[in-house]
């Protein structure tokens, strides 16, 4: 059981991971490709003329692609193993989830790793003032178990007190505070940064919504198949 378990999670995430990164592809990275003529200092924000965020054809440009989507499944596949652990550890192993409760599974897995952690610290565009990135990994890191620990005391919590440890946990990161630049400076502007930010969360909600109704499905189609 162990096995399909992990199979189950590696299928569903390279799935999900495959059709987020086209979505990223698609609506993420025009915006990512304008921002670095910002800063490459091709473009300058005030003043400058709108222009579109195509890039000349490159044969660089499909194996960057490529990797990009190699990249985001092997990163989805991560996040398949995570949450089919925890759809193991929160239901016996042979009982069926539905699709919709797997797609609340997938909202949480979202919350936990990407919102929870953008409400301080929002996915930067190239350009931006930023801080040294060891220091924002760790606070990444701690942002996300506190938050995943949170929801699953309030999912699965049986005393008052779990729900005053949650409420905790979520909000102690944010009030201990992400890691911040000194100076908010930078040759992007705050609009195209803005829409990278809400794009890719977007993306990332579409993802993890999938690899919890994949997961789901696989859960069901094993537990039908074994029975």
């Amino acid at each position: 059981m162990i096995l399909k378990s992990l199979t189950s999670g590696i299928v569903a995430g390279a799935a999900a991971g495959l059709l987020t990164g086209l979505l990223q592809l698609a609506f993420v990275q025009p915006v990512l490709l304008h921002a670095e003529l910002y800063e490459a200092g091709e473009l300058v924000h005030l003043g400058a003329e709108a222009v579109s965020a195509q890039q000349p054809w490159s044969g660089i440009a499909p194996l960057r692609d490529g990797l990009s989507l190699l990249f985001s499944m092997l990163i989805y596949a991560g996040y398949g193993l995570l949450l089919t652990a925890a759809m193991s550890l929160a239901t016996a192993d042979e009982q069926p989830i539905s699709l919709r409760s797997g797609a609340v599974w997938g909202i949480c897995g979202f919350v936990a790793a990407q919102l929870a952690p953008a409400f301080s610290l929002p996915p930067e565009v190239p350009g931006s003032a930023h801080v040294d990135l060891s220091q924002r990994q760790i606070w990444w890191y701690a942002t996300v178990a506190a938050t995943a620990v949170a929801l699953w005391l309030l999912a699965f919590g049986r005393r008052h007190w779990h729900i005053a440890a949650a409420a905790i946990l979520l909000l102690a990161p944010h009030v201990i505070g992400a890691p911040r630049p000194e100076h908010f400076d930078g040759p992007v502007p705050q609009e195209l940064a803005a829409l990278f930010a809400s794009r890719a969360l977007g993306a990332g909600l579409a993802g993890w919504v999938i690899l919890g109704a994949i997961l789901a499905w696989l859960r069901t189609d094993t537990a039908d198949n074994t029975g």
